[in-house]
């Protein structure tokens, strides 16, 4: 009898055992300390609140949670300048540290969620007092973003130990270092004092700049190209920026810069890159579409080091127009690009090209060679001048009369920008101003200038939503329009200008209805850019634009457009799908219009 109590009495308790909470559910409750900053980050840091849901604790893992944002809060009010503050915890009413806790959590049913409330007590807030610079050397140039009375953030205060450990470096002090500066509260004055110790070691100059892992390319080239002037002050800046100009020739897959060595007896170090080559040779495919110019298919083949300089040969070969309704036939582009980088002079590049096409569109024939000597010329992070000399002979065929033509042209046009990415951009803006001085040499004798200018600005609303917009604007000077060739002239339509309208429709047309091109153009865009997945997006858009006849901006027959963007994004860009509308229909132009590929309309 005695063994059969015993039984049912074990069989009790594991009863109970089973009913008991574990894992424990339970919610947070953050009450507002009265800095909307505070509660943010608490929350955003707070295991108890990230893992409540994903990740449900047994009761000693929840105790074992609870002292861990204990701890956590008590850093994160430090590090917001609250050096006397403190949080309270608790856990269904009692501190993770009461002995009574953990019995309690064991006897709770599996039904029960049950409250957990943290409450701040910030005190006040401290400003910074004095803020010392301990072991400095003379002369140094350094400008503090710290100064006393300002909040006594932790976050800036750590920040300023790496602005000048960063100063030591480029003025010389390669091996400085700059240790975590020490902080002492006084409670009286509600002040925080700094002290930040420098040790800069030795100031050394350059010393000779060398390279491993190099095949093919010409060290001193490389050299030349970096920049660095042996025997000049010791900067990091200045090592960086050099990696960065060397990294822009393309031919590298990584470039890191070796640990220094100890200076020599003269005070010198040596710069040693250390290079991953790029594959010498690629090989690329594309494809695009619209319902106008129909499918075009190309490749290019990429010798990214042709002559050991960094120079690049690329041999591209497309074939377009292949079943678009506003072509007659197919065509084709062949095409030679050699870029050599620092002609003359540091940072310019040799452009040389030469081009053969073939196009039959809706608004005229042209067979074309074109040869072209420039020179891409950087100013700065930012802007980039493009200058050339183009030779174009051609035969262009328009309303049954075909011409010969050969153009002398001087193109050149300035960019700037500070879109970090042209594929997908998420922020800042571009213009570009763009001159074409062009002479006939044979088929015309009234020399006319193109004059074209453009921006595009992006705007973040969220991080997943952008608004892009895009303008136009160009004009032809100095001849008539029947004196200007049918393909120099200006047409819109399409997806480089109003999507939705076949290329080349908008604008003064023939009485067949063909385009017969103009003198000026205006055209905008405006798109919402929403990202609906972290691959998936939707693009609603507007275009519009005119062409007129004579070269006075905004003078002809406005067109508009409207439509949506399907985006799927890749690492290398956006493939696009864009379905356009034309709200008032041309002659030529149809109901709708398709547009795909890859990267965004602008």
């Amino acid at each position: 009898m005695r063994a059969r109590g015993a039984w049912l009495c074990a069989a009790l308790a594991l009863a109970g055992a089973a009913r008991a909470a574990d894992p424990v559910r339970y919610h947070v409750t953050f009450t507002p300390s009265g800095d909307p900053a505070l509660d943010t980050a608490a929350m955003q840091a707070s295991a108890l609140a990230t893992l409540a849901r994903a990740l449900p604790p047994a009761p000693v893992a929840l105790i074992a949670r609870a002292e861990s944002d204990a701890a956590l809060f008590t850093t994160l009010l430090h590090s917001q300048g609250y050096d006397q503050g403190t949080a309270t915890l608790t856990i269904d009413g009692l501190s993770p540290a009461d002995p009574a806790l953990l019995p309690a959590l064991d006897a709770l049913p599996q039904t029960q969620t049950i409250a957990v409330k943290v409450t701040f007590h910030k005190g006040p807030a401290y400003h910074l007092g004095a803020l010392t610079l301990a072991g400095a050397p003379p002369g140094l140039a350094f400008t503090p973003s710290l100064h006393p009375g300002q909040r006594a953030y932790a976050a800036p205060i750590l920040a300023e130990a790496a602005r000048l450990q960063a100063a030591l470096r480029d003025q010389g002090y390669a091996f400085a270092t700059v240790p975590t500066p020490q902080a002492i509260a006084d409670p009286a004055t509600h002040s925080l004092a700094v002290t930040y110790r420098l040790i800069p070691g030795p100031r050394v100059t350059l010393g000779a700049v060398g390279f491993t892992g190099l095949t093919r390319t010409n060290a001193a080239f490389l050299r030349r190209h970096a920049g660095l002037a042996p025997g000049a002050p010791y900067s990091a800046a200045a090592v960086e920026a050099a990696r960065t100009r060397l990294l822009a020739l393309g031919i590298f897959a990584s470039l890191a810069t070796a640990p220094l060595p100890p200076p020599d007896q003269q005070g010198r170090v040596p710069i040693i890159f250390q290079a991953g080559m790029r594959k010498r040779h690629s090989v690329t495919v594309s494809a695009d579409y619209a319902t106008d110019t129909g499918l075009g298919l190309g490749t290019s083949w990429l010798d990214r080091n042709l002559l050991g300089r960094a120079e690049t040969l690329t041999l591209a070969a497309n074939a377009t127009g292949l079943g678009g309704t506003g072509t007659k036939a197919p065509g084709y582009d062949l095409k030679a690009d050699f870029q050599k980088p620092d002609f003359l002079r540091q940072n310019q590049s040799l452009d040389l090209s030469l081009e053969g096409l073939r196009a039959a569109l809706t608004a005229y024939d042209r067979t074309a060679l074109l040869a072209s000597a420039g020179l891409i010329r950087p100013f700065g992070a930012h802007l980039t001048l493009h200058a050339a000399a183009q030779f174009t002979s051609e035969r262009v065929h328009q309303e049954g009369v075909t011409r010969s033509y050969v153009l002398a042209q001087l193109p050149a046009s300035l960019v700037f920008s500070t879109v970090q990415n042209p594929l997908e951009p998420t922020g800042g803006w571009q213009a570009s101003l763009a001159l074409t001085p062009t002479r006939p040499m044979v088929g015309g004798h009234a020399a006319f200038l193109i004059a074209s200018t453009g921006g595009s600005a992006y705007f973040s609303l969220t991080r997943a939503s952008l608004i892009a917009v895009h303008a136009q604007l160009a004009g032809i000077y100095g001849a008539s329009l029947f004196q200007v060739p049918p393909d120099q002239r200006l047409y819109a339509g399409g997806s480089g200008t109003v999507r939705g309208f076949t290329y080349q429709t908008i604008g003064p047309l023939f009485p067949d209805d063909k385009p017969k091109g103009g003198l000026s153009l205006d055209a905008f865009s405006l798109e919402l850019r929403q990202h609906l997945t972290p691959h998936i997006g939707l693009v609603p858009f507007m275009d519009a634009g005119q062409v007129a006849a004579g070269n006075a901006p905004f003078t002809g027959h406005l067109r508009v457009s409207a439509g949506l963007g399907l985006r799927y994004y890749t690492a290398i860009g956006p493939v696009r799908l864009d379905l356009a509308f034309p709200l008032n229909r041309t002659a030529g132009s149809g109901a709708f219009a398709l547009y795909a590929g890859l990267g965004e309309a602008f």
